[in-house]
């Protein structure tokens, strides 16, 4: 099945060069999010991610946003009706 759902982020000060950002994103597999930072110090990604279940697609997708952007904190994480 395919799931749409939103990640949002507050990152820390030394995560703050967006080109670095998508690139790293990028190479951990969130190419299938679309990214946002349109707030200071934050990061949303809203995914379309096919996976077994909803939870198996959001665990995914922060485990690979972990990867990329290690010490962002993940403040909200909500499934699309």
């Amino acid at each position: 099945m395919v799931f749409t759902f939103t990640l949002k982020y507050e990152l820390t000060s030394d995560e703050s060069d967006m080109d670095t950002l998508m690139e790293s994103l990028a190479e951990e597999d969130c190419d299938d999010a679309l990214i946002g930072v349109g707030l200071p110090g934050r990061l949303a990604l809203e995914f379309v991610r096919e996976a077994p279940s909803a939870d198996d697609a959001i665990e995914g997708a922060i485990e690979n946003v972990r990867r990329a952007v290690p010490n962002a904190r993940l403040i909200e994480a909500a499934l699309a009706p």
